[in-house]
């Protein structure tokens, strides 16, 4: 083999070798982006999966919701580009006045506490449907304790 085919051989492999190389570095970093996505799309699913009940006529958050806040509170903290709507609610239940503002104490108070925790206010917004969206409807005392409560709603990721 002459010195020109063996230089045009090398030259050929180290082509090749550098566009493999390549390729790998792109898929490197698609592979990193979908993980991304895919950390992001269950991070804003555990959000919007958790529901803060209330007790009759209550807007404080009870113990065992606590815990769930703290969970929601990291999430949003590791992932700041997730904004979320709270969205206050109450069983039939009252005037829908009395409602609407019961509702908003209750997004408030979900609002408050995840602020205390460290989340950042810009990522939040509230509103109070007051009975207006049951999640259960019909009458009686478990129904009503499934219609108090307040709801996270991920509306950017």
């Amino acid at each position: 083999m002459n010195t020109f085919k063996r230089l045009a051989l090398v030259v050929t492999l180290v082509v090749a070798m550098g566009a493999g190389f390549g390729c790998a570095k792109k898929q490197t970093a698609a592979d990193d982006n979908s993980a991304a996505n895919a950390a992001i799309e269950r991070a804003a699913q555990v959000i919007t999966d958790g529901i803060v009940y209330f007790d009759f006529d209550k807007s404080d958050i009870k113990a065992e919701s606590r815990d769930m806040l703290r969970q929601k509170a990291e999430l949003m903290k590791a992932y700041p580009s997730i904004r979320v709507r709270i969205e206050g609610n109450c069983d039939a239940r009252g005037t829908q006045e009395y409602n609407l503002a019961l509702g908003e104490r209750r997004a408030r108070a979900a609002y408050e506490y995840l602020v205390m925790l460290g989340v950042n206010p810009d990522q939040m917004e509230m509103i109070s449907f007051g009975k207006e969206r049951p999640a259960v409807e019909g009458t009686g005392p478990a129904v009503w304790a499934k219609n108090r409560r307040d709801d996270f709603r991920v509306i950017a990721k």
